[in-house]
């Protein structure tokens, strides 16, 4: 069945449905659970996204095993890491709406990454502007290609979290060079975004 990728306006309800899911497996997950965290697009107020709620159940390693097995109990069906290191996604349980669940280790990378990500688009307004374009410009592009829109957007992903973790110039700017990545331009030096291929940062909205 086809599954087109449709950006829309932020929806004020998006931060109950991720409480709702929230309760869920926190109810779940019981007492391993560190943190469950709403990532992605919908978890930034005023950010157009796709309606689907990300969120992941953080946990320590050595309770990995277990909090994917509770989560399995209560009818999500997982899927391994689908080839991203540092987190555990399922699917949903039957009868239950479309969102994204993920376990990931507090030691993990990819978690690491999401929320800095997330953290950025947050407290820069105009960041998350040109974010929201650059979606809906893909999501045409991309419309029934998911990978090819997430590869799409990854180089603007990372270079984003690059510029929060190096303490980039605030007056560097991001932008698509002749071959179709994305770089950091401040204060007469340029950055390259690392290559998606060297990072495991997924994000998926």
């Amino acid at each position: 069945m086809p599954d087109p990728i449709i950006i829309v306006e932020s929806d004020p309800m998006w931060p109950a449905e991720f409480e709702r899911l929230r309760t869920r497996a926190a109810g779940a997950v019981g007492d391993v659970a560190v943190a469950i965290e709403h990532i992605g697009s919908t978890a930034v107020p005023g950010l157009a996204a796709k309606p689907v709620i990300d969120l992941v159940v953080v946990v320590e390693p050595q309770d990995l095993q277990t909090s994917v097995e509770r989560l399995v109990a209560i009818g999500y069906v997982h899927q391994g890491n689908l080839g991203v290191e540092g987190r555990e996604a399922f699917g949903v349980p039957k009868g239950e709406r479309k969102h994204h669940l993920y376990v990931s280790p507090t030691d993990s990378e990819e978690l690491r990454a999401q929320l800095a990500f997330r953290d950025r688009l947050r407290e820069d307004p105009a960041l998350g502007a040109e974010y929201a374009a650059l979606k809906r410009e893909l999501a045409v592009r991309f419309r029934d290609d998911r990978m090819g829109y997430t590869d799409a957007k990854s180089d603007f992903v990372t270079g984003a979290t690059v510029r929060l973790e190096r303490r980039l110039p605030e007056c560097a700017e991001m932008s698509l060079d002749d071959s179709g990545r994305y770089q950091l331009r401040g204060q007469g030096r340029m950055y390259l975004a690392p290559d998606r291929r060297q990072s495991a940062t997924v994000v998926s909205a």
